[in-house]
């Protein structure tokens, strides 16, 4: 899992995997977390490419990582995801919180 994190400047890049749920939460919420102290990360990118799958455990993964970052005027964006995908983050709210790009 630790390859799908990849720290340019103050990014954190996240490749999120095919599917998101519950199981995997823990995990990426964990390691990016470690990341965000440990390298003094400001951004996050998450990254849909492969996402296939995402239920709220996703969704609770970008909030807290955005409630991390937000204090230290972080920000938080989305790449590459697929429409049913972006569907979730804009009837979740998300885009309040998150930039997602096109």
């Amino acid at each position: 899992m630790e390859e799908n994190f990849k720290v340019i400047e103050d990014f954190l890049m996240v490749k999120m995997p095919e599917e998101i749920d519950h199981h995997q939460s823990d995990c990426i919420s964990s390691i990016a977390d470690r990341y965000i102290i440990k390298e003094k990360i400001n951004n996050i990118v998450f990254d849909f490419e492969d996402t296939r799958f995402m239920d709220s455990s996703g969704i609770g993964i970008i909030m807290g990582r955005y409630k991390k970052i937000a204090c230290f005027g972080g920000r938080i964006f989305g790449i590459h995801a697929d429409k049913q995908i972006k569907r979730i983050l804009l009837l979740s709210g998300l885009q309040k919180v998150m930039d997602i790009m096109e």
